[in-house]
């Protein structure tokens, strides 16, 4: 089936779409023409803004109408997706979208889709390896599809900044699909490598079709700042200062929290938004932003990115992301229906730091895959759960859960229940292609520090990682801080600094009892009995904070205790809202001198402070490595279980008090030690257990 892609019928659909005053762009009427010929298929690579998704909605008004099957959307944006499902409908292109928050209207929708009564469907690429999805929903859709569209397609692509491994299966999406199904791939962030790698996975005679990436209305900058309480002050005081809404991102769901909390505090109306987010809270936020019901939303990158809002006024970075290409799709959120807006780096010391975490979780080593394989082979074909490979494989739930949808699209193991198997396929750890993948995201990190130095217009910059063709032509932007030599808008205020700096070292950090046992072991097994558990506890950093965790990091390494962190200690014990005031102190003995000789001292300044007796209560029976060195559950309970004993495990002269007891230990990692550790106070006749760390990873 050919549809003629009439340009006045085209217009007509897009000013439905966008209003009355919206012209359609030459290059959407070309891929418009491309996607609505059977068996078309476009690459279109176009900024954020310039309406790839209105190519989308008018080609499936046209097909739908000339008689020919449903759309499929595959996007990795949640709220993209609600946004695409409100837009559509405008069109009078019946939507829906099959996503982890809507559950409940799933056999609604699969009805609909069963009954040909859905024009457009918008999922989530994990849904292709969904195995309800798969086999009731698919086979409908891929016999009588009309358009496949697959949203930021970069992600596709191994060389794509945002590269994600559910997408590789589009492949054979694509390549099941009927002969005739047209196909068409947007993103605005995909330098010509990209392109080439997705075109190729698209299939043959893939239109690829570019336009410029310069934001005519965007000014970039960046502010080098020395600490964390300062880039948090300059937030706070240019928010303040810059008229309409906008984003803050953060690299940490835990940032996110921290900046909307400093904002509030400074008297502007700014939410975090990540996926500590309730879905409810989700769709609330965001409609109140859309409506300019709040000033920032202070968001991570994989959720906040998705919000389609075209007078976004400002985007600021707190901590740069890992390459200048997601720093321009970031950035590419601001400035679209507005004719000035500003996008400023605060780029900070810990970025590369989380950087790196994040490139060792998409690209695991070899050692690990075949651990996880050795595991599958041992168990003789029988299915495995995540809790029997946590015993066999120390790696975190969600680490082991990203190297498994890894080994699975490479059809090593598969899905079987609630487990799963090693599949009769042969496989090889592909090393070339991880260490070509890893020099390029290296080659990417070195590149973001380049942009942060300045040393060049940013736009410019930003273009030339795109491999924009019009960059060389048109040159310097003329707006930046580099072009104009306009440098910080920001004169920091002292005092906002201060209070920044009070804000970072007066949060409570809480440490949650651990209730029940790590599952999958013979011993300890089942719930930490109620009167063996210990009470919730406070730490006075976490690690890699700008609060107290230089003064922490300090005496960690030093072994010794100053008067500054006794201090913090001090405050942090009188904000605590005790239920029982603790009579005696104690801390968990480090198998590390420095660390044994500091938590003693801390336990016995604290002793001073509040006059409480301080004994020596808990022993080391073993040595064991650092719980730092273990990554989940089942091996950290494993490290410390029987490694400590106190008064009646044949310790004479251990003083092993009966009333409330404050246990101070370094550093919180999982809970395991001071859970095992309560448990023996308890048992031992002593009062309730009341935590106290040093800091909390």
């Amino acid at each position: 089936m050919t549809t003629t892609a009439a340009p006045d019928r085209a217009q007509e659909l897009l000013e439905r779409l966008a209003g009355p005053e919206a012209v359609l762009r030459p290059e959407q009427a070309a891929a418009i023409e491309a996607v609505t010929t059977d068996g078309g298929r476009a690459l279109v690579v176009q900024r954020t803004g310039f309406g790839k998704s209105a190519i989308y909605f008018i080609a499936t008004r046209l097909r739908r109408d000339a008689g020919a099957g449903p759309t499929l959307v595959v996007s990795p944006l949640l709220a993209l997706m609600r946004d695409q499902v409100a837009a559509a409908e405008r069109l009078g292109v019946r939507s829906a979208t099959i996503n982890s928050t809507n559950l409940d209207d799933w056999d609604a929708i699969e009805e609909q889709i069963a009954g040909g009564e859905l024009d457009l469907l918008c999922i989530s690429p994990e849904r292709l390896n969904n195995p309800g999805f798969v086999r009731r929903v698919l086979p409908r859709l891929s016999a009588g599809l009309g358009l496949l569209v697959v949203d930021e397609a970069h992600c596709i692509s191994d060389w794509g900044h945002d590269f994600r491994p559910d997408y590789r299966r589009i492949r054979d999406a694509i390549a099941s699909l009927s002969p005739g199904t047209p196909v068409l791939a947007t993103t605005a962030t995909a330098n010509e490598r990209v392109c080439a790698d997705v075109a190729e996975q698209l299939g043959a005679d893939v239109v690829t079709m570019r336009g410029t990436l310069d934001r005519e209305s965007l000014h970039l900058g960046v502010a080098a700042l020395p600490s964390m309480a300062h880039r948090l002050a300059w937030i706070a005081q240019r928010v303040a200062a810059v008229e309409g809404t906008g984003i803050v991102y953060c690299l940490t769901v835990a940032q996110t929290a921290l900046v909307a909390d400093f904002l509030r505090s400074e008297g502007l109306d700014a939410h975090a938004y990540s996926s500590d987010t309730h879905p409810d809270d989700r769709l609330r936020l965001e409609d109140d932003f859309k409506g300019n019901g709040l000033k920032a939303l202070v968001a991570t990158s994989a959720l906040g990115m998705g919000v389609d809002k075209p007078d976004v006024s400002f985007v600021f970075h707190l901590g740069a992301p890992p390459s200048p290409i997601a720093y321009y799709q970031q950035v590419g959120r601001a400035g679209r229906a507005v004719p000035y807006a500003e996008a400023w780096l605060l780029p900070g010391e810990e970025d590369q730091a989380i950087w790196s975490w994040f490139a060792g979780v998409g690209l695991p080593p070899e050692d690990l895959c075949r651990r996880v394989l050795d595991a599958f082979e041992a168990a003789g074909g029988e299915p495995l759960g995540l809790m029997e490979l946590e015993r066999e494989v120390d790696l975190r739930r969600g680490r082991l859960e990203t190297l498994l949808k890894i080994l699975d699209v490479d059809g090593a193991v598969a899905r079987e229940g609630r487990g799963w198997v090693r599949t009769d396929r042969p496989w090889t750890y592909d090393r070339e292609r991880v260490e070509r993948v890893r020099q390029a995201r290296d080659d990417e990190a070195d590149a973001m520090l380049a942009y942060a130095r300045g040393e060049r217009c940013h736009m410019a910059f930003l273009r030339d990682a795109l491999d924009d063709p019009l960059v060389a032509a048109e040159g310097p932007c003329g707006r930046c801080a580099v072009c104009t030599g306009g440098g910080d808008p920001v004169a920091l205020d002292p005092a906002v600094v201060r209070r920044a700096t009070e804000l970072l070292r007066g949060v409570d950090i809480p440490i949650e009892p651990r209730k029940q046992w790590a599952r999958g072991l013979a011993e300890p097994r089942g719930n930490v009995k109620a009167d063996r558990r210990a009470e919730e506890g406070r730490a006075l950093a976490r690690v890699d904070d700008a609060g107290w965790w230089p003064v922490v990091q300090r005496a960690l390494a030093s072994g010794e205790v100053d008067d500054e962190m006794v201090l913090g200690i001090a405050r942090t014990l009188k904000r605590w809202p005790w239920e029982q005031r603790p009579t005696w102190v104690t801390w968990i003995p480090s198998s590390r001198p420095r660390r044994e000789a500091l938590l003693a001292a801390v336990a016995h300044r604290i002793g001073e402070l509040g006059k409480l007796p301080v004994a020596g209560a808990v022993v080391r029976l073993r040595p064991g490595p650092p719980q730092g060195e273990q990554h989940n559950a089942a091996h950290k309970l494993t490290n410390v279980w029987g490694a400590f004993g106190v008064e009646g495990s044949a310790l004479p002269g251990v003083d092993v008090r009966t009333g409330p007891v404050l246990v101070i230990d370094d550093v919180w990692d999982s809970g395991w030690t001071m859970t095992v550790v309560a448990d023996l106070l308890r048992g031992a006749g002593t009062g309730p257990v009341l935590p106290l760390a040093l800091a909390r990873r």
